[in-house]
């Protein structure tokens, strides 16, 4: 009984409250998973809730609701939530397009303008103090709307038309497509959508749209999760490629080794064995090996020799 009318308690039913209103339902299971408790516990959490006048509309096999209209006055924020929005905001404005960092620049200017007053004071002080490095030069390029009109599309269910300029081509194309969803990775954000001339699903970069729009054509497929498609790569050209790299040098390829595959590593004495199972025609992964050539043999296949190799030829005309 003490347990039920602790702060942790209270936290907990006021955070589930907050839960309620940012969602049009929400599952109690959604729920137990968050705070880390049992059903049972949710179900009587939702039972105060609703003995304090919160009105809430319940569905069995469904989940719960507010009642249209319900609204709270805004919440405040703690300290350290209030640290996280300014993190945030940076990362909007260096890894997102310009309308999209207009928005949230926006939405920020609402969040602050709840905050208490020593909430306020702490986050000017450290604002100016956090920088992040990173490439957004790109995403103010051609469409500065990509990814709010991306976001529009994979919500409302509508098709796009794209004109995106592939790295294969010299001329851009013109697609219609369905987009699944987004993510960001290499330092790029990228569009896994249904492309209608390819019929078959494909990943564009977003630096790489020149021009975006909507259509009126909604969708013509039920597509799944977007995990499920990035849990299935495409296999074309695959090999097993392994390296034998100097152990001191090994270290410093570590975080660039996961762009190309990389599997494992078997450690010796002098040196580091690495497997990889990749395309290296495609992935650029021999002009990476030249960066450390002269401290790391290929063991296999013997097609990447020659393709390193072959690189080495094009440089040695280049340099002449």
């Amino acid at each position: 009984m003490y347990q039920d009318e602790s702060p942790k308690r209270f936290d907990r039913i006021v955070s589930i409250l907050i839960q309620l209103q940012s969602k049009k339902i929400v599952k109690a299971q959604e729920l137990a998973d968050r705070f880390e408790v049992s059903l049972r516990t949710i179900y009587r959490d939702i039972r105060t809730l609703e003995s304090s006048g919160v009105p809430i509309y319940s569905e069995a096999g469904v989940g719960y609701s507010l009642v249209d209209g319900y609204r709270l006055p805004p919440v405040m924020f703690t300290k350290e939530e209030a640290g996280s929005f300014v993190a945030a905001e940076k990362l909007m404005q260096k890894f997102t397009d310009e309308n999209l960092g207009k928005h949230f620049q926006s939405a920020m200017f609402k969040v602050k303008s709840v905050l208490r007053g020593t909430e306020k004071d702490w986050v000017e002080s450290i604002e100016s103090k956090i920088r992040i490095s990173g490439r957004n030069e790109d995403l103010k390029g051609h469409s500065p709307d990509v990814l709010e009109i991306l976001f529009d599309s994979i919500a409302q269910k509508f098709q796009i038309k794209i004109m995106y300029q592939s790295v294969e081509s010299d001329l851009p194309s013109e697609r219609l497509v369905e987009p699944v969803g987004l993510y960001h990775e290499h330092q790029n954000w990228y569009i896994l959508a249904y492309c209608h001339w390819r019929k078959d699903y494909r990943n564009f970069r977003s630096d790489r749209v020149l021009k975006i729009d909507k259509t009126n054509f909604p969708f013509e497929i039920e597509h799944l999760e977007l995990e499920y498609y990035l849990k299935k790569p495409e296999k074309r050209g695959e090999e097993v490629i392994r390296i034998l790299i100097d152990r001191k040098v090994a270290r410093y390829v570590e975080n660039d080794r996961k762009y190309y595959g990389f599997v494992s590593e078997i450690k010796n004495k002098d040196k580091v064995e690495l497997i990889f199972e990749g395309n290296y025609k495609e992935n650029g992964m021999g002009r990476w090996f030249l960066m450390f050539a002269d401290c790391a043999e290929i063991l296999e296949p013997e097609g990447f020799k020659i393709h390193v190799k072959e690189l080495l030829e094009k440089a040695k005309l280049n340099l002449k």
